[in-house]
C-alpha cells in the first residue's frame, strides 16, 4: 500500500487563525466527495476557516489554487481524481496537475496540499478516499499536510 511510512495525519494542528481554500475536481463523485469530506473534517478539527471551490476536473486545480492564494487564502487543499484509461490523457492529465501545484506553491511561497489521486482503476480510488472501510483518507492527509506546512512557514517568517 502507497501510505506505508506516512507520517500521522491524526495528530491535531492548531489552525486558528488560518484560511483554507479546499479546491476539488467534479470527476468520480463518490470519490472525490469522500476526499472532501476528509478534508473538511482535519479542517474543522483544526479550528482553520475554510471554504470550498469546486472546479471541472484535475487539469484546473493548479489556475483556481492560484487564484485562492493571491486572494489571501493561507493555504490550499487540492483534491482531485485521475483514473488511468487507453490513452495517454491520464499521464498528461496527471503531470499537468502535479507539476501545476508544485509551480503554484512555489510561485505563491504558500502551501498546497496534495490529494490528487492517481489510480489504475475506482477501487484503488475507493481505498484511498476515506470512505467506511478505507485503508486511507487522502482528503484528511492533504488537509493536514496544508495546515502542518502553513504553521511551519509562518513560524519561519516571524
Amino acid at each position: 500500500m502507497s501510505g506505508a511510512g506516512a507520517p500521522s495525519a491524526e495528530e491535531r494542528i492548531d489552525g486558528s487563525g488560518l484560511n483554507v481554500v479546499v479546491v476539488a475536481g467534479r470527476w468520480h463523485e463518490t470519490i472525490s466527495e469522500a476526499l472532501v469530506a476528509g478534508a473538511q473534517r482535519t479542517l474543522e478539527a483544526s479550528g482553520a476557516t475554510h471554504t470550498l471551490v469546486r472546479v471541472p476536473g484535475s487539469f484546473e486545480l493548479p489556475v483556481v489554487s492560484k487564484a485562492a492564494l493571491e486572494a489571501g487564502a493561507d493555504a490550499v487543499v487540492a483534491l482531485g481524481v485521475i483514473i488511468r484509461g487507453g490513452t495517454p490523457h491520464f499521464e498528461y492529465v496527471s503531470a499537468a496537475a502535479t507539476d501545476g501545484l508544485t509551480r503554484v506553491a512555489l510561485d505563491t511561497g504558500k502551501p498546497v496540499g496534495f490529494g490528487v489521486l492517481t489510480l489504475d482503476d475506482e477501487a484503488q480510488g475507493i481505498d484511498r478516499s476515506g470512505l467506511p472501510g478505507s485503508k486511507e483518507d487522502k482528503g484528511a492527509e492533504a488537509a493536514h499536510a496544508a495546515l502542518a506546512t502553513a504553521l511551519a512557514l509562518r513560524t519561519l517568517r516571524a
